[in-house]
């Protein structure tokens, strides 16, 4: 990135403004909510969107700055959930025995 005309936004700017009205309907909050016990931060796609059209419009280095910083925040804060499963490396030794569903327990 040497050069300011060489970079470019990670998405198009249309895209943070559809996850913004995405992030801010009535389904999507509902689930949220449901799913974490607290309403969705919309107000980051809407710093995002207009962070793209300021670069879009005169090719600000600040606008430039946000947008990648929001992104690796992103990226890290999808990263630092762990799986729910551990993933098992080969099946187990008696995969191939039948299951005991008739038996009474």
């Amino acid at each position: 990135m040497a050069g300011g005309e060489a970079w470019r936004p990670p998405r198009s700017c249309e895209d943070y403004w559809w996850e913004w009205k995405h992030c801010r309907g009535l389904r999507h909050a509902f689930h949220h909510y449901y799913a974490h016990g607290e309403m969705p931060a919309c107000d980051r796609w809407r710093d995002d969107y207009e962070a793209c059209r300021a670069w879009e419009r005169g090719r600000a280095t600040a606008a430039q700055e946000a947008l990648c910083k929001s992104e690796r925040a992103r990226v890290l804060e999808k990263q630092k959930y762990a799986p729910v499963w551990m993933l098992r490396k080969s099946p187990p030794p008696d995969w191939y025995l039948p299951l005991d569903q008739d038996k009474p327990n």
